[in-house]
């Protein structure tokens, strides 16, 4: 990484990790290769999105179609395999982040997720009219009760497991969602924020009165939540840390290494204690 400070042993799996950086998916750029290029400044590298079920595999061919970029292997779970192979002995910690409009296809994923020590990110965020149609993306945050499905199925193959969601989507209580997904196993909540940043200290709650309610003898294991968007220097890690976030995510400009450096130098003062205002380069409207 780009400072001194060492980064946490096992980021994603538990609030009580040390602050640390995640470089978040991007459809149909986010594999082994990208994550290598990331892995000088971040501490965790999420692959994917990867479409898993025919459903979804559909409505990603619809989006390509239409000029998005999407990884569309002819076998998602073989692909994910060989993406987390690839990174082996790479010095940062992989999950995948999975789009799937059934249960089983997440369950064999979060099986080979966890072969490799890697995570399995439920994808709850997506908002393409083409995902939500088939019921993958935001359309799981209306649905509590099976996003709660999804997570306990990767969560019971030993994988760590999040959920990515998303702010503002119409008639979501996302602390309910926080709630039900943590009660199901989440090990980490990504939350990106929106236009509604304070929503982050809403799901820090969740998870701090999860970690509350447990005895030193059986602790309630809370998840630890990742804030994303907008996240470009200091100012931004500093906004989402007084929110109680534990991680940040940098998103788009995950391929941009003077970002990634901003960022891992705030996240690094963070963790060692350090993380002030100063007047630098590092507010949210600097483009990547």
């Amino acid at each position: 990484m780009t400072a001194t400070s060492p980064a946490p042993a096992s980021p994603l799996a538990g609030s009580d990790a040390d602050p640390f950086l995640v470089a978040a998916s991007l459809s149909g750029k986010s594999d082994a290769a990208w994550a290598r290029a990331a892995a000088a400044h971040v501490d965790c590298a999420v692959l994917g999105g990867i479409a898993l079920d025919p459903a979804s595999r559909e409505a990603a061919s619809d989006l390509v179609a239409r000029g998005r970029s999407e990884f569309l292997p002819e076998d998602p779970v073989a692909w994910i395999d060989r993406q987390l192979r690839a990174l082996a002995d790479a010095p940062v910690r992989p999950a995948v982040n999975v789009r799937s409009a059934t249960v089983d296809p997440v369950r064999e994923a979060a099986a080979v997720c966890a072969k490799h020590g890697a995570g399995c990110e439920i994808n709850a965020h997506c908002r393409q009219p083409e995902l939500r149609a088939v019921g993958c993306g935001e359309t799981l945050l209306a649905d509590r009760e099976r996003l709660a499905e999804y997570v306990a199925a990767a969560a019971e193959t030993g994988a760590t497991t999040g959920v990515k969601v998303r702010a503002e989507v119409e008639g979501v209580d996302l602390v309910a969602v926080a709630r039900a997904v943590a009660e199901a196993g989440a090990d980490w909540i990504h939350v990106d924020a929106m236009d509604s940043e304070a929503v982050v200290a809403e799901v820090a709650e969740v998870a701090e009165s999860i970690r509350s309610a447990g005895s030193d003898a059986d602790p309630a294991a809370a998840p630890t939540v990742v804030a994303n968007n907008g996240v470009r220097g200091r100012e931004t890690v500093q906004e989402y840390a007084a929110y109680g976030a534990d991680a940040v995510s940098v998103g788009r400009p995950s391929d941009d290494p003077r970002v990634l450096s901003r960022v891992a130098d705030a996240v690094v003062d963070w963790r060692d204690g350090d993380l002030i205002a100063r007047p630098d380069e590092s507010d949210r409207e600097i483009s990547p």
